[in-house]
């Protein structure tokens, strides 16, 4: 029996994928929250995690933290990540592979491809679905660095030039000049158009 943890934070989305990997007598599927997962040793108790890196919880200050911490913690002990990825979106597939991810299943994929990947990667193996190649592709090639990713992100949140600044303990100049280079990077028209461009990409 394979001890499945499903995190999702839409409740019909999870029950639903839940009750399609429950029928499946080889697992054992518990379904939670991003809140909930976090919480005493959920997490490390499977032997596989399936997370949507689509849906970080609600209020985190930066969307990339939730999956890193989540895999920081699985990576302590002996239980798998494995990610549900958007397809033409390769931000989320560097999250996911920054966070440890062992195996990669589109969302679009059946939930036979899905199952047969929980098994898996609860042997240890690596399982990527090919209808994600092109995005690990394009996860190599995201023009922002980290410190612009994390100012694109507070903007995304609806902080000012002038919140930034203080937050990230930066002169209003420097975040100035972050706006300028992320605007040019993304190609986008201004710092609003940056944030489209990055979230259809996937890398807010």
């Amino acid at each position: 029996m394979i001890r499945v943890l499903l995190v999702h934070e839409t409740p019909l989305l999870r029950s639903a994928l839940a009750a399609a990997l429950g029928a499946d007598p080889e697992l054992r599927v518990e379904a939670t929250s991003w809140r909930e997962a976090s919480e005493g040793d959920r997490i490390t108790r499977a032997d596989v995690c399936v997370v949507d890196t689509d849906t970080p919880e609600p209020g985190a200050p930066d969307r990339h933290l939730p999956l890193l911490d989540l895999g920081r913690r699985l990576r302590a002990g002996s239980t798998a990540l494995l990610v549900l990825a958007a397809t033409g979106r390769p931000g989320l597939v560097r999250r996911a592979t920054e966070a440890g991810a062992l195996g990669y299943v589109s969302k679009d994929a059946e939930p036979d491809r899905l199952a047969k990947a929980i098994r898996m990667t609860a042997e240890g193996h690596r399982y990527v679905d090919e209808a994600l190649a092109p995005d690990f592709i394009g996860a190599t090639t995201i023009p922002l660095t980290p410190r612009e990713l994390h100012v694109l992100s507070l903007i995304a949140d609806g902080c000012s030039p002038a919140e930034i600044a203080d937050r990230l303990h930066l002169s209003r100049g420097t975040v100035r000049n972050y706006v300028a280079a992320v605007t040019r990077k993304t190609g986008a028209r201004n710092r609003v158009d940056a944030v489209r461009v990055s979230r259809e990409a996937g890398w807010i």
